[in-house]
């Protein structure tokens, strides 16, 4: 009995033509349209106060109520005014807030980096409570301690005159203090993510502390310190409470405190000069979030993949 072999047909398969259904708005809408609504509403949110604030800064009438009409009158005005003022110096204003965040931010990021390491590497009396008490003391607000700052840099100054009222590296110490609790504790968090094996195989090689800080550990944890180094940053240079109680002098005063002069005086406000140095102050922390962006998206994406 013999069998035949089934015969395959050499006729190419007929392509499949979808059906092309037509286009229904309300479907289009209840599943994709109103993110694209909501998403265009909160650009127009965020980005009418920037047009407006760049409106004002152009403006050279030097009010806010004239600019309305945006870009309807261009100028620079403001910002010739802004750099010829001598009783407000605006470029000793802005270098001083450089040199005072940028020291900041990374003395915050190297101490609380250090601090993280031992919380989260090292076993030691008195480890749960140092924990538990940098998140106490972030429940009280920072302005409960401005009488006691201005009172503790009043008497260090007159043994120490560096770390006194009216110097930057008194102000610089009180950021330091001040900045290293949460900071810490958002650190300890990510550090505790890295394996601890990483560190078992260095210390079998012969390495210590120091080594396994310095040469793995920072490496792996370079976004978290890309995020407090930024957070940091914003913090300090928008300070105006504190960094107006410690620097009295104008010229060694930051650019909160400074453009307030602009508009603190009730018969001679120019809140044309004080937009034009508002703009210019966000341009290093919009350059500072641009360059560390690619290590805190890194760090998202390297954290899901894991």
């Amino acid at each position: 009995m013999s069998t035949s072999a089934p015969v395959l047909s050499t006729q190419p398969a007929a392509p499949v033509v979808p059906v092309k259904r037509p286009f229904n708005f309300g479907r289009w809408f209840a599943a994709t349209g109103w993110r694209h609504l909501v998403g265009i509403a909160m650009v127009i949110f965020a980005v009418f106060p920037l047009l407006y604030v760049l409106s004002a800064s152009l403006n050279p009438n030097g009010t806010l109520l004239q600019s309305n009409g945006l870009f309807s009158s261009l100028g620079l005005d403001n910002y010739v005014t802004l750099f010829n003022s001598p009783q407000q110096p605006y470029a000793a204003w802005f270098m001083n807030t450089l040199v005072i965040g940028i020291t900041t931010s990374i003395g915050t990021v190297f101490l609380g980096a250090l601090a993280a390491y031992c919380f989260s590497r090292m076993r030691f009396t008195g480890r749960r409570v140092g924990l538990l008490s940098l998140l106490i003391v972030q429940i009280f607000p920072q302005l409960l301690a401005v009488v006691a700052i201005f009172l503790l840099l009043t008497t260090l100054g007159d043994i120490f005159p560096i770390l006194g009222l009216d110097n930057q590296i008194a102000l610089i110490m009180v950021y330091l203090g001040g900045a290293l609790g949460v900071n810490t504790y958002l650190m300890y968090g990510f550090f505790n993510t890295v394996p601890s094996s990483l560190d078992e195989a260095a210390k079998l090689d012969g390495a210590g502390h120091a080594r396994i800080f310095f040469t793995i550990i920072l490496r792996l944890v370079a976004p978290i310190l890309a995020v407090i180094g930024l957070l940091s940053f914003i913090g300090t240079t928008n300070d105006f409470v504190i960094s107006s109680v410690v620097l009295v002098t104008p010229e060694k005063q930051t650019l909160a405190v400074g453009l307030y002069q602009f508009v603190s005086q009730e018969f001679t406000s120019n809140w044309g000069v004080f937009a034009a140095g508002a703009v210019l102050a966000a341009i290093p922390v919009m350059a500072l979030f641009l360059y560390l962006q690619k290590y805190i998206v890194s760090g998202l994406t390297a954290g899901a993949v894991k």
